[in-house]
């Protein structure tokens, strides 16, 4: 990311803060209804999820200044987030969904670089989520029976 885009993020962040509870329900229900294969990977309250989403969303706001200090987090989310079923297509279909509601919920005010910005941070996110995934080892084979 650029110190531009770090920058405009910041400065719009106050605003998507005030708005992140219909923030979460526009992202939620754009996730679903563009992937619906994804609504089992979510067994527990969809609120309680959004809140996560959120806080997670203020610490990489808070951190920006120093993101490579929140890779390896991130890292070990990747990796979590294997157990759930994601695979590596979902973090596209995650980062067109939020992008969505991120334009939905600050329109008229969401220009291209600001959607620019935002779109950086999250593919930041998704590529070390997806090396954090990357480090599971691969299961074993079953052997193979001999008839």
């Amino acid at each position: 990311m650029t110190p531009e885009q770090t920058r405009l993020i910041r400065e719009s962040y106050p605003s998507i803060r005030e708005v992140s509870g219909p923030l979460m329900q526009l992202f939620y229900g754009r996730l679903f209804q563009i992937a619906p294969s994804v609504r089992p990977m979510f067994r527990n309250d969809i609120g309680i999820q959004a809140r996560k989403f959120s806080d997670m969303l203020d610490t990489l706001v808070e951190g920006l200044d120093e993101f490579d200090q929140q890779r390896p987090a991130l890292r070990a989310m990747g990796l979590r987030h294997v157990a759930y079923g994601v695979v590596p297509e979902h973090y596209d279909i995650l980062c067109a969904a939020f992008l969505w509601a991120l334009g939905h919920m600050m329109y008229p005010d969401f220009p291209p670089r600001l959607k620019d910005a935002w779109a950086a941070l999250i593919q930041e996110v998704s590529e070390s989520m997806k090396a954090g995934a990357a480090e599971l080892p691969p299961s074993p084979k079953p052997p193979t029976s001999k008839q």
